[in-house]
C-alpha cells in the first residue's frame, strides 16, 4: 500500500532544501509533518511485451497524523478505503458493502504506510540511501531490513523538501507508481477523525 506528498513550505526555506540530499530532505519533512492531507494518483505498472505500460489508474485522497494513524480513500475507479486508528486497520469497499478488519500490531513500524505515516524512525526498519536527481526531483532508495514478499524497495522523489512521488516494487516485479498533490501539511485534525464507524448493514469480517 502504501501509501503518498506534503506541500506548505516557506519560500525562505526553498533554497535550503535545494542544497540538501534527498535523505536529508525526507528526514525533515518527517520531524516536520505532525500531520497532512492531500491527494493522490495510483497507477499500476507491469511489463507488456517486455515493455512497461500502465494497467490501472486510481485516484483519490489522504488524511494522516503521526504515528500510525490515516484515511487513505479511493475515489476512482470504485470507491474503497483504508483507514487506521493506530491499533486496527479497517479496509472499506463500499460498492460490497463490506468491511475487513485487522489488527496493526507491529506490521506499520516495516510497511509502505511506515514511510509517511510512521512515527519517524524509518531507519529503524529500512535502509535509506541516495538515488541521485531524476526528472528534476530528488529520489531515495528505502530498503526493508527485514525481507517481504509484499515488496522489496521504495523509491521516494524529493522536491523543495516534500515527497511528491513515489515508487513501490513488489517482489513479483510489479511497480506502482504514486503521484502526491496539493498538500496541506499540519492541518487541524478532529480528535475521533481516524474512529472509523461501521456503515449500516454492512457486512464484517475479522482477520
Amino acid at each position: 500500500m502504501a501509501a503518498i506528498v506534503f506541500t506548505s513550505i516557506s519560500t525562505l526555506a526553498l533554497p535550503l532544501f535545494a542544497q540538501a540530499t534527498a535523505i536529508e530532505q525526507f528526514k525533515s519533512f518527517a520531524a516536520g509533518s505532525k500531520s497532512a492531507k492531500g491527494e493522490f494518483v495510483q497507477q499500476q505498472v507491469k511489463l507488456v511485451d517486455g515493455k512497461p505500460k500502465v494497467t490501472k489508474t486510481s485516484t483519490g485522497n489522504f488524511v494522516f497524523a503521526r504515528p500510525g494513524k490515516f484515511i487513505w480513500t479511493y475515489l476512482k475507479p470504485y470507491e474503497q478505503t483504508l483507514q487506521t486508528d493506530g491499533e486496527q486497520l479497517y479496509i472499506y469497499d463500499k460498492d460490497l458493502n463490506q468491511v475487513t478488519i485487522k489488527k496493526v500490531g507491529n506490521a506499520l513500524s516495516a510497511s509502505p504506510a511506515a514511510i509517511l505515516f510512521g512515527g519517524g524512525e524509518i531507519e529503524k526498519s529500512f535502509t535509506l540511501k541516495e538515488i541521485g536527481n531524476k526528472q528534476g526531483l530528488d529520489w531515495l532508495e528505502a530498503v526493508p531490513k527485514e525481507k517481504d514478499p509484499n515488496f522489496e524497495h521504495i523509491g521516494i522523489g524529493m522536491k523543495d523538501g516534500v515527497p511528491v512521488a513515489l515508487e513501490l516494487r513488489d517482489g513479483f516485479g510489479q511497480v506502482s507508481l504514486l503521484t502526491l498533490k496539493n498538500i496541506e501539511k499540519n492541518p487541524a485534525i478532529k480528535t475521533d477523525q481516524f474512529k472509523f464507524i461501521v456503515p449500516a448493514g454492512a457486512d464484517v469480517s475479522r482477520l
